[in-house]
């Protein structure tokens, strides 16, 4: 019987070094959710380990950033990298799903996400929040992050609040949709480019 030839590694390495920040960040696509992530920021920690396990996106990231100024540059950079790695680790994306939704709900929160890592960048953004930091992220950054990470990663990412008080609830939720979103939107489950156009 010939042997099977292994699958290629989805899996990708992404460093950014500025004035600003310095980053390194590994992601793979077929993991098991395990993570490592030392970002400086406490509750981005949380978010982005909470990602990586419900996911299964296997997450490991370092950064140095200049926080002593603020969170800016840091959350950033950081969406900057993650989306880079994710893109990259995709390769030519073919038999890719491609789409991906979910709707979490985090006590009385409930957060929606639907996204498409077809290669055209778009964020569409709809949550407030009462709270404007908690440990170290300004909730005004959650936004950015995605904007950014979508503009890195090549994909349309919309995400809304649809109930909720708590900005802790809401926020976690907000990830936990995007890490579920994404874990269908990266799956393999066909030959071909799922796209009309025969490429992304």
């Amino acid at each position: 019987m010939a042997e099977q030839a292994e699958k290629p590694a989805r899996s990708a390495s992404v460093a950014r070094k500025t004035k600003e920040t310095d980053i390194t960040g590994t992601v793979k696509l077929d993991g098991t959710g395990s993570s490592s992530v030392e970002s400086g920021i406490g509750f981005l920690d949380h978010m982005l380990t909470s990602f990586s396990r419900h996911s299964g996106i296997d997450l490991t990231l370092q950064c140095k950033g200049d926080l002593m100024v603020d969170d800016h540059h840091t959350v950033e950079d950081i969406a900057i990298v993650l989306g880079g790695a994710i893109r990259e680790a995709l390769g030519e994306k073919t038999g890719i799903r491609r789409y991906g939704w979910a709707m979490i709900p985090m006590d009385e929160a409930l957060a929606r996400c639907a996204v498409d890592i077809g290669g055209r960048s778009c964020s569409v953004f709809r949550a407030e929040f009462s709270r404007p930091v908690i440990e170290g992220l300004s909730t005004e950054m959650v936004e950015h992050f995605f904007i950014s990470l979508a503009e890195s990663m090549n994909a349309t990412i919309h995400i809304a609040i649809l109930e909720g008080r708590n900005t802790h609830h809401k926020i976690e939720a907000i990830f936990k949709a995007f890490a579920y979103a994404m874990k269908d939107a990266v799956r393999v489950e066909g030959t071909g480019i799922p796209s009309t156009k025969g490429v992304f």
